[in-house]
This record gives structure tokens, C-alpha cells and sequence, in this order.
């Protein structure tokens, strides 16, 4: 793997590294300790980018190192076409990320289709998966497609359907199940940054090759359930994409999840009920991140003989 790291214009209270991997540019945004081999990593979903997180990344930041990559095909990263969209590329790909930013310890925090990604990068790496975090995904057992993604997955209609997704549309759906309706900040951004037309193409690719969603949460709940590691879920009951009832599921990969359903969110109940969100996310990520720290600061030091 050939890597270089290139400083880019910071966000408010967040540096920015434009990091490059199998010659696949993408921004990277981090907060806290740079030089910390132990790091609580954002994954974004669809449509999405590391910008999704940065108000969980800052607080976040406080205690802990924190990074949120744009994924090949998404936000600012690159897009190639020959990029391998699906679920065992992109965890594959996370996998040379952590990598070339020096992080062996992750706490993972996803959301939408950073959970598959992010689920098959632990399934393969469960001793150095610290924590999970799941915000309305997770191993998606038993899952079968929403309509979008049957549209995105039928050839002819999908591309169709993509080349003709205007901007009022997309309002629309990406609002689809909202009680509090996502601010329109957050949708144009999303529209602009995380729904070009070659994102939209890296889109189809991915949902053709993903062709059983639940047979792999499946095999990702089998392999991760033997550990136990901790995790919270969070999960909008309104959510029209992937159904509450999936929530309860992630049982089966991680037994003893502590499960937190908001009742009046939808898909991203981080940006709908951002408050909320963090009061539950962020204490459980200051417990896991801290936790082995202060137990190696309590332990009774060897003496030499």
C-alpha cells in the first residue's frame, strides 16, 4: 500500500488531512491526540461523509482520538470506477485507513451502510475492535432491501432513476419517515457534496454487488458474538429504510448492547435529535476510551528482580 498525507483546509475546531490509499484520495477529519494508536472512527453511510459527524467528532475530541474518513465513492473522497463497491471491498479498504493513520484500537461509530463496512472490518478484527457504536444499522440480519434500493438494484431503472433524482426530490425522500424534518443545511450539503453523478454511479455498483444483505449480518453476528464487545445501539423508530425491529436484532452480534429507540426520529437521529444522540453516544465512548487507561494508571507496577 502506497500512502501520503496531505494537509487541507481545517473545518471550525477540526483538522483535515487529505489522505491518499491504493491511490484513492479522501479527506480525513480528526480531533484529539494525532499520535493516540487507539481511535474512535466515524464511518458515514449513504449518501454521506465524514462531515455527517463532526459535532459527535468534536466532543468526541475531548478525550479521545477521533477520525471520520470520506469512503471511496463518496463526500470529497475520490471515485474511481475501478474501486471494488461492496461491502468486503470497502472493509478491506478501512482496513488500509486505519493502517496508514497509525490506528491499531478501534471504536467504531456507524451509521446506514458504514454498518456492513464497518460490522465486516470488526467480524475480521474483533480483538482490536474496542467499542461499537450503531445508529440505525448494524449486522443486518434477516434484513431484506427498501424500495429505493430494489430501484437502485434493477438495471435500466436504476440509472434511470439516479440520472433524474433532482434536488426537490431528493429533499423529499431523504426526509421520507421525518417527524422533525432534517435541517436544510444538512440536506444541501448531502445533495451537493454527497450526491454527485459519480456517486451516484458508485451507488448502483455498490447495491448490485451487495446481493444478501441479511445472509451477511448473519455471518457477521456469528463471528462477532462469541466476544461480547461493547455497544450501544441508537436507533429513530421512524426510520422507512432499515426497520426499528432491527434494532433489537443486534443482539445477536453484540448480547449485551444496551438498545436506545427514539421514538420521534427517523433515519439519522443524530441530525434530527442531535442532543439526544450525543448524551448517549459520547459517555459511552468516554467509558470505553478511558476505561483501559486508567485501569493500565491502576495497576500494580511489575518490580524488577
Amino acid at each position: 500500500m502506497e500512502a501520503q498525507v496531505h494537509p487541507s483546509t481545517p473545518s471550525p475546531g477540526l483538522d483535515e488531512a487529505r489522505v491518499t490509499v491504493r491511490g484513492v484520495g479522501l479527506p480525513v477529519l480528526e480531533a484529539g491526540p494525532r499520535d493516540s494508536r487507539e481511535a474512535v472512527v466515524f464511518v458515514h453511510g449513504n449518501p454521506g461523509s465524514g462531515q455527517d459527524w463532526t459535532d459527535l467528532l468534536r466532543q468526541t475530541g475531548e478525550f479521545a482520538r477521533a477520525v471520520a474518513p470520506d469512503m471511496p465513492g463518496f463526500g470529497r473522497a475520490d471515485k474511481p470506477r475501478d474501486f471494488p463497491y461492496s461491502v468486503d471491498g470497502y472493509a478491506r479498504f478501512l482496513d488500509d485507513v486505519l493502517s496508514e493513520l497509525g490506528i491499531d484500537r478501534v471504536h467504531l461509530v456507524v451509521h446506514d451502510f458504514g454498518g456492513p463496512w464497518g460490522m465486516e472490518w470488526a467480524a475480521r478484527n474483533p480483538s482490536r475492535t474496542a467499542s461499537a457504536v450503531l445508529i440505525n444499522t448494524g449486522a443486518l440480519v434477516g434484513y431484506h432491501w427498501h424500495v429505493l434500493a430494489r430501484i437502485w438494484r434493477t438495471p435500466v431503472l436504476g440509472e434511470v432513476f439516479q440520472a433524474t433524482a433532482t434536488r426537490p426530490l431528493f429533499r423529499l425522500l431523504t426526509n421520507l419517515g421525518q417527524k422533525r424534518k432534517l435541517p436544510r443545511s444538512f440536506l444541501d450539503h448531502a445533495y451537493d457534496v454527497n450526491f454527485t453523478r459519480p456517486t451516484r454511479r458508485a451507488v448502483l455498483k455498490l447495491y448490485r454487488a451487495t446481493n444478501d444483505p441479511g445472509e451477511i449480518g448473519r455471518r457477521q453476528a456469528e463471528a462477532l458474538r462469541p466476544h461480547d464487545i461493547p455497544a450501544i445501539v441508537v436507533w429513530g423508530a421512524r426510520d422507512p429504510y432499515i426497520p426499528v425491529a432491527t434494532a433489537d436484532r443486534q443482539h445477536e452480534a453484540f448480547p449485551g448492547a444496551a438498545v436506545h429507540v427514539f421514538e420521534d426520529s427517523g433515519h439519522w437521529p443524530f441530525v434530527d435529535d442531535p442532543e439526544r444522540t450525543a448524551a448517549i453516544v459520547v459517555p459511552f465512548l468516554r467509558e470505553q476510551a478511558t476505561s483501559r487507561i486508567e485501569g493500565e494508571r491502576r495497576a500494580p507496577q511489575a518490580r524488577s528482580t
